[in-house]
């Protein structure tokens, strides 16, 4: 109980939507009462309706009722099964919709920081299990688990009512079904169905990230070493599931044995109390049939809880998402063109950290202006980045955008940011559509223009497809610099007026580097550009040099200038360049 408290006690994916279709639940859990309802009716008016035909009755009239209630429930139990389906599915099908709504959401609000806490693996994990986890929750564990204790109830309250004795005997051998048994299967199957799904989920991760290399692995030659990967989850897999089958055999043995001396003792005590005359004995069979339709809703609520920590993970796993979600202030729009980006004395720590990652930064940006955030790795370049479009909150000073805190202009970021980085947003989508995502509303033309002026019109022209050609799975059809060219149509597309450049160029060889800074500093010469690089290649092209160090600007000016006053950047400058120094 304490942990499903902790589970739910901060979730908001799994309760809100409980309180928010309520109603179609309570009617779920109606329907799905009433199907096993009727099916213990008819298996008790069968046993009795057996036991009075085979007294020979004098008149038909003696079992037209038995006969007429015998057709009503045998009737009543598939419609109410077939509308509990409909009515259930319907019920979860809602729910994973508003699901994957709030899911998409949330990554396509949260793509940077969710992109630097989980590999690619890892959110398709998201996607494809949990919330496929959390329609089980319903389906397999909530479900039967109310559905089981409303039957548990109506059974010990219905034959108590006649016999307190004979119902708490009852409420005894049907708590070890309902209580003890789903408890026992959390404590020692759960464990198995948890570690089972820790290996899946890690064998998915891993296996995904392992295929988007697999190119690394046949070049090296270690072919048997990437197979080998792959076979050991599978083996532990299949081992467990093993041990999971065993397990639920004798968990199902052990249910029914509860269920048999249930049966004995309704057997007994009707034998006993409903026998004192030739018509009161056709109770006897009545009451002992009654009892076996519910074996599968108490079966299932055994194998419902053994499933909870899996259930129970993919909640916390989704509800990780939200964390550290900001309450953005009021939101505006600039309204006029962008003019000046200020940053006025920023500081930024991280919660985990011990020093500012940032510290009390001030810079101005001009519209038209170019500059580069030079450093080494680990100095605060991409942090700062985050803080200028508004990823981070800074503890400390602000970034202005025509005088408003970035803060308020997160939901039209959009036009005013387009950033270009090591990696690409590319999708398994055609080119054309790779594109266009810059400007929804640009026309087949607009694209086409686009990626004329980046480079690519007889590249792409050239394909059989040419602008239907698929780009595959994060743009592997193109080389990087292809890539690099296509991300860079994109955002002439999007035409906003601040552009990041954050290291575009790292993964390239020189000779395509400068062709494509040559190419992004010409395309966009009209616009502010902030260029994060931790080497000198291309400097020419910016007006302002900053390099940023411990936190804090330790060089700064025209790169002219730096590189006739400070020997530190012309040494830097040359060693880029291949020249000797001094």
């Amino acid at each position: 109980m304490k942990q499903l408290r902790q589970t739910f006690a901060h979730d908001t994916w799994v309760m809100p939507y409980l309180r928010k279709y309520k109603g179609l639940l309570i009617l779920v859990l109606f329907l799905g009462f009433m199907t096993f309802f009727s099916g213990g009716a008819l298996m008790f008016n069968s046993g009795y309706l057996i036991s009075e035909a085979a007294r020979q009755p004098s008149s038909i009239i003696y079992i037209y009722i038995p006969v007429v209630l015998a057709r009503a429930f045998g009737i009543a139990r598939p419609v109410f099964r077939y509308v509990e389906r409909l009515t259930s599915h319907n019920w979860v099908l809602r729910i994973v919709s508003d699901f994957r709504k709030k899911l998409y959401q949330t990554v396509e609000r949260k793509a940077s920081a969710i992109q630097r806490s989980h590999q690619t693996g890892d959110i398709l994990s998201i996607l494809a299990d949990d919330i496929d986890h959390i329609e089980n929750l319903y389906l397999r564990t909530v479900f039967p688990m109310v559905i089981g204790w409303l039957l548990y109830l109506f059974v010990v309250i219905g034959v108590g009512s006649l016999n307190w004795v004979v119902g708490l005997l009852l409420f005894l051998l049907l708590g070890i079904i309902v209580v003890i048994m789903p408890l026992a299967s959390v404590a020692t199957n759960g464990v198995r169905e948890y570690r089972q799904h820790q290996i899946q989920h890690r064998f998915y991760t891993n296996l995904t990230d392992e295929v988007l290399g697999l190119g690394d692995w046949l070049i090296s030659g270690r072919y048997d070493d990437f197979m080998q990967l792959q076979t050991k989850p599978i083996k532990e897999i299949a081992a467990l599931r093993r041990k999971d089958h065993y397990y639920q055999w004798w968990r199902s043995f052990f249910v029914q044995f509860v269920v048999l001396l249930t049966t004995l003792v309704l057997l007994i005590w009707s034998g006993i109390s409903w026998t004192g005359t030739k018509s009161m004995a056709d109770w006897i069979a009545a009451f002992a049939l009654a009892i076996f339709p519910a074996v599968s809703p108490f079966l299932n609520m055994s194998q419902g809880m053994s499933e909870w920590p899996v259930y129970r993970r993919s909640i916390e796993r989704v509800n990780q998402l939200d964390q550290g979600e900001r309450k953005l202030p009021d939101q505006t729009k600039l309204d006029e063109s962008f003019s000046e980006l200020a940053i006025d004395h920023l500081t930024f720590r991280y919660p985990e950290g011990d020093r500012n990652v940032v510290d009390d930064i001030s810079l101005t940006v001009h519209a038209g202006e170019k500059i580069a955030l030079l450093g080494p790795s680990g100095t605060g370049k991409s942090t700062l980045l985050k803080l200028i479009v508004g990823d981070l909150n800074p503890v400390d000073g602000k970034v202005l955008i025509n005088g408003k805190p970035v803060s308020n202009l997160q939901k039209v970021r959009s036009e005013i940011f387009g950033i270009l980085d090591q990696q690409p947003y590319l999708f398994n989508t055609t080119v054309m559509n790779n594109v266009r995502l810059g400007n929804p509303n640009a026309s087949d033309d607009e694209v086409k223009a686009a990626l004329a002026a980046v480079g690519l019109k007889n590249l792409i022209e050239s394909l059989p497809e040419q602008y239907n050609t698929h780009v595959q799975e994060a743009g592997k059809r193109f080389s990087g610099g292809e890539r690099q060219r296509l991300s860079l149509a994109r955002i002439l597309l999007q035409d906003a007026p601040v552009i990041i450049l954050d290291e575009p160029t790292v993964s390239l060889d020189p000779i395509t580097e400068k062709k494509l800074l040559d190419q992004v500093f010409k395309l966009l010469k009209d616009k502010t550009i902030i260029w994060v690089t931790h080497h000198l290649a291309g400097i020419g092209h910016v007006d302002q040099v900053r390099f940023l160090e411990s936190g804090h600007f330790d060089m700064q000016g025209a790169p002219q200038k730096l590189y006739r006053e400070e020997p530190r950047f012309r040494q830097l400058y040359d060693l880029d360049k291949g020249k000797p120094s001094d």
